[in-house]
């Protein structure tokens, strides 16, 4: 049985990943694919993988937690489960953690070892997501902006530009935490929309079309932001109809160079760690989405939920 570990990133079109297998799931357990979201993950299976939270007595919460998720891989296995999928962006790490350290998961490795000793090495297979990382920022600060009410400074955003932690070292990580996997890296700008291509590549099946309103937790717009936000905030924010770009010419130029980078980097086979997989309705090339051409990454995703909740919406979407 494939055990696929789909860790986001946040802001990458994950809980729309995570509607689709819900909404796909008959379907999808036709071909013996099963699929945990949030609603599992966070909900006691992983409990006593990482530190902190309370333990029982003399009990080993991580031995415990072992336990339990082999318990859990045996049942799937004998309903004849092919491929499980577990998807969930926080096992990569905190967004908050990010936007305070103006860097990219930078304890997504310790976290990434934990779980590969917790699943007993089982994890066949890792889905990344990535995204140009101005607009990776720009989606995240614009989420943190509805929740604080508060614009980020000026010191943040030049951090965050000039962070020299970019997704190769984030995908270095994964690798050190989990060498017996098998790492995919989808670009968000070529798979936000395809959900069911991403499930297509890493399960070696032909998956059901995604179609309809499958998109969630998209990133407010200009006018929605104004809306929700106090006049003397919303004042401060740029005329126009679009997405809310916080930072400057210069910091976009910086951001999408490391972006171009690390594309460079995955084109050319990632040192062996990683395979970029290319977008299925280009299968004679390669693309590179950055602004290699001089245009923004394409990132036109509508509007979904203007927050990312702690609970997930993998069983009880419709």
């Amino acid at each position: 049985m494939k055990v696929i570990l789909h860790i986001g990133a946040h802001r990458c079109a994950s809980r729309s990943f995570q509607n689709y297998m819900s909404r796909k799931g008959d379907q999808l357990a036709q071909y013996g694919i099963a699929c945990l979201g949030p609603e599992r993950t966070r909900a006691g299976l992983l409990h006593g993988i990482q530190p902190g939270g309370l333990s029982l007595g003399r009990r080993d919460p991580m031995r415990r937690a072992r336990g339990r998720i082999a318990l859990s891989l045996r049942a799937q296995r004998d309903a004849g489960t092919a491929a499980l999928v577990i998807s969930d962006a926080a096992l990569l790490g905190s967004l908050e953690r990010c936007l305070t350290d103006g860097a990219l998961y930078s304890g997504a490795g310790e976290g990434l070892a934990r779980l590969d000793h917790g699943f007993d090495g089982a994890i066949t297979d890792v889905m990344l997501n990535i995204r140009s990382p101005e607009s990776f920022w720009a989606s995240a600060l614009a989420m943190q902006l509805e929740h604080s009410q508060r614009l980020p400074n000026g010191r943040l955003l030049a951090r965050m530009a000039a962070a020299r932690r970019s997704w190769r070292d984030v995908i270095q990580d994964i690798y050190c935490a989990m060498p017996g996997a098998r790492i995919r890296v989808f670009a968000h700008e070529v798979f936000a929309s395809q959900p069911h291509a991403q499930l297509s590549v890493a399960t070696g099946v032909d998956c059901p079309v995604a179609r309809g309103g499958f998109k969630l937790n998209t990133s407010a717009q200009l006018p929605a932001l104004r809306a929700d936000l106090p006049a003397s905030i919303a004042a401060q924010l740029p005329e126009g109809d679009g997405r809310w770009m916080p930072f400057s010419a210069g910091e976009i130029s910086a951001l999408r160079e490391s972006y171009y980078d690390d594309m460079m980097w995955l084109v050319g086979g990632a040192d062996g760690l990683a395979d970029l997989v290319e977008d299925p309705k280009k299968a004679d090339a390669i693309t590179i989405p950055t602004a290699a051409t001089g245009r923004p990454p394409r990132d036109d995703l509508t509007r979904g939920l203007p927050h990312d909740p702690d609970t997930g919406r993998l069983a009880g979407a419709g």
